[in-house]
């Protein structure tokens, strides 16, 4: 199974890098105000796809999946150009909090301001007046480095309007994050530099991920990778890291090569339902040797085990499009490759499942201890 996801992996590389279009990216500084705390002004850099390049530039036609991004322990927004170089021409629009700069930030108020800007691009949509009138997608991302990576999961306390959460090098900050992340029942996603001496993951993103609540939540470590070059070129996180031990041990250009060789296929799917990127998300973990993972899902245990059906359809249409049906009696489970459980309920013998709300994709299913695999494609 694992060849043959690596290889219809490489062909959908290929393909989706064929067609690809990729967008301009347009810039604009909103300072919002949040009134349930004292009329605090958060002012934003926000990057948005365009058709062409500039500051206010019209956005371009289409819905847009937002990623919140909080910023490192005394790094400007702009140390994460590498990020909003590569995510926003494929369609997302970033958001970076300039809050809590300072030499004592407040990263209770930090996290607090990733949740208000999460919310309040979904107000922007709906507002005619706004310049992101109904070019918000109802799918989004919290996100961050360092600090910002452990204000991420205080954002995601106990709040599960946002879609996934994904982080990189994050930190433990005060009010604790590890404590914090009991709370977060989202999916993960989690990019550890091996060599990070800023932030040792033993003591910082390993408990985060171990104490997650999330029934899918995934840790990737870049072998060789340290802290700041997550990031470009900042002087406080490079000046803080040289002092530090491990050193990395790979370029700063090879680290972030590495993790967009995750990331993007994660969002792809996680965030526009990408049925190519599933596959491709799946066969850039297992067949990658520049980087560990651990995956723990409920739907794990499904995927890797052997018994999975490939010639046998004990449930059919294959692939199916609104419904599918059962040829048996018994309990049926079915997941989608990020581990959420889609149905789970005794079937009788061909009895009709709805499936007409299940986004296009690749889905695990369990019915009497058989395992297969189907896909469900646009009708």
């Amino acid at each position: 199974m694992k060849t043959i996801i690596f290889s219809y992996g490489l062909f959908l590389t290929g393909l989706l890098n064929v067609l690809a279009q990729p967008y301009s990216i347009g810039h604009k500084l909103i300072t919002f105000v949040d009134a349930s705390r004292s009329n605090r002004n958060i002012s934003t850099e926000i990057y948005y796809p365009a058709y062409t390049n500039g500051d206010n530039v019209p956005i371009a036609s289409g819905q847009f999946p937002v990623l919140i991004f909080g910023h490192g322990f005394l790094m400007s927004w702009d140390a994460y150009k590498n990020f909003w170089d590569t995510l926003v021409p494929l369609g997302y629009i970033m958001a970076f909090p300039k809050t809590e700069g300072s030499i004592s930030p407040n990263h209770l108020e930090f996290g607090k301001d990733l949740r208000f800007l999460n919310e309040q691009f979904k107000i922007e949509n709906n507002n005619p007046s706004s310049f992101f009138y109904q070019k918000i997608s109802i799918k989004s991302s919290l996100m961050g480095h360092s600090m910002g990576g452990g204000a991420s999961f205080l954002a995601a306390d106990s709040y599960t309007n946002f879609t996934t959460l994904v982080n990189f090098a994050a930190a433990n900050t005060n009010p604790s994050s590890i404590q914090a992340a009991k709370n977060v029942t989202r999916p993960l996603l989690m990019f550890i530099g091996q060599n990070d001496g800023v932030t040792p993951p033993a003591n910082h993103q390993i408990p985060m991920f171990d104490s997650c609540s999330s029934p899918c939540k995934t840790r990737v470590t870049i072998l060789g990778g340290g802290h700041c070059y997550f990031a470009n070129n900042n002087f406080n996180c490079s000046f803080g890291e040289s002092t530090t031990t491990p050193q990395p041990t790979i370029t700063r250009a090879e680290q972030q090569r590495r993790m967009f060789y995750i990331l993007k296929p994660y969002l792809n799917y996680m965030l526009k339902g990408s049925l190519a990127d599933s596959v491709i998300f799946f066969s850039n973990l297992q067949n990658n040797v520049e980087i560990n993972y651990v995956r723990q899902c409920n739907i794990t245990t499904e995927i890797n085990e052997h018994s999975i059906i490939t010639n046998e359809s004990i449930i059919y249409p294959s692939p199916f499009s609104n419904y599918i049906i059962s040829k048996e009696e018994g309990f049926l489970i079915v997941y989608d490759l990020m581990g959420k459980v889609l149905f789970n309920n005794y079937v009788k013998k061909n009895e009709k499942i709805n499936a007409l709300e299940w986004y296009t994709g690749i889905y695990v299913m369990r019915l009497n201890n058989k395992r297969l695999m189907l896909i469900k494609s646009k009708e």
